[in-house]
């Protein structure tokens, strides 16, 4: 007897998953894959937040390595450059489409792939934001060790650093243009 009960069990459980696979697919079907599409928006808004995040504290970091180099006269616009670039690209992450509008607001259709391409860019700029974060500690312990000749280049691969990534947020913002939102 507990046999059968075993196999009842086992039956009921893959029923209800059956059921659950089912009960996502027929919403998927009505709601033309919004579901599935809204997650990937949520998870993508999630991520890019965490960006501006990461942006706003190398800001912070950055602005105490400007204010020593003008108190030791250290003479270059790639300091402000990079303030700049980086409060320039932080409010372009912060107000980035993410791919959303009204049900019935939608000028185009937006399949899940491209919205999983453009999530899968903005996951790329993890390994750019970690780049760009560990030049500018790197620069950090030459401000604290007063070490400012050995940081002239560093800074110029900094700006270098945050002009390429401008550059690549933009790219994500063509890909996205061309999707029809």
């Amino acid at each position: 007897m507990s046999g059968s009960l075993e196999g009842d069990k086992d039956s009921v459980k893959s029923a209800q998953a059956s059921s659950g696979g089912l009960l996502a697919k027929i919403q998927n079907f009505f709601g033309i894959g919004y579901a599935s599409k809204e997650n990937l928006r949520e998870l993508d808004r999630k991520l890019r937040d965490s960006y501006y995040q990461s942006l706003k504290e190398l800001r912070h970091r950055w602005e105490e390595i400007y204010l020593a180099a003008l108190d030791a006269e250290i003479k270059g616009d790639d300091f402000k450059k990079v303030i700049q670039v980086m409060d320039r690209l932080s409010e372009k992450i912060n107000r980035a489409d993410y791919g959303y509008a009204g049900l019935f607001d939608r000028k185009g259709s937006i399949r899940e792939v491209e919205i999983t391409n453009v999530f899968e860019l903005d996951k790329s700029f993890s390994t750019d934001i970690t780049m760009l974060r560990t030049s500018i500690d790197e620069l950090y312990a030459d401000y604290e060790a007063e070490a400012w000749n050995s940081a002239i280049p560093k800074l110029k691969k900094i700006r270098s650093l945050m002009l390429d990534l401008e550059r690549k947020w933009d790219s994500r913002e063509q890909q996205f243009r061309s999707v029809g939102v």
